[in-house]
């Protein structure tokens, strides 16, 4: 007497419960990314209209007290000199010929610390963003 099994064991692997796995991951490293902020030092940035998605590589923040520092990549902001910045970008230049550099200035600082930092740019061709801050919705 031969015995049948009703059910037949399958072979094949489904992948839809690991897409979903997936799915759910992008999500959240997309969304917990976003929250990471790239400066540490406190600078109130000026409101701008449009927002650039460039990639910017390298760093240069002026705050309220005329202090300058400087990052390249994920580094960490440094102090720097005024009279150092050209070297520095220059430098940077080198890792990375490519680069944009972001500028971001404390909207209290007067405009020609501004300029300064867009003269040494131009004098040395690099691509040069301002970072600005959101409009709030409020208004």
């Amino acid at each position: 007497m031969s015995i049948k099994r009703r059910n037949k064991i399958s072979t094949t692997f489904s992948m839809a419960s690991m897409t979903d796995i997936i799915f759910l991951l992008l999500i959240f490293f997309m969304i917990t990314s976003t929250m990471v902020t790239p400066n540490a030092i406190k600078v109130l940035l000026p409101q701008g209209k449009q927002q650039t998605s460039a990639h910017t590589l390298t760093r240069v923040i002026i705050d309220k007290d005329l202090n300058y520092y400087a990052a390249f990549g994920n580094e960490d902001e440094m102090p720097i000199e005024l009279e150092d910045l050209a070297a520095f970008l220059q430098e940077c230049a080198t890792k990375e010929p490519e680069m944009y550099v972001a500028l971001y200035a404390d909207e209290r600082i007067p405009y020609r610390e501004i300029v300064g930092v867009l003269n040494i740019a131009n004098e040395n061709q690099f691509k040069m963003v301002l970072a600005t801050r959101r409009p709030d919705k409020k208004r």
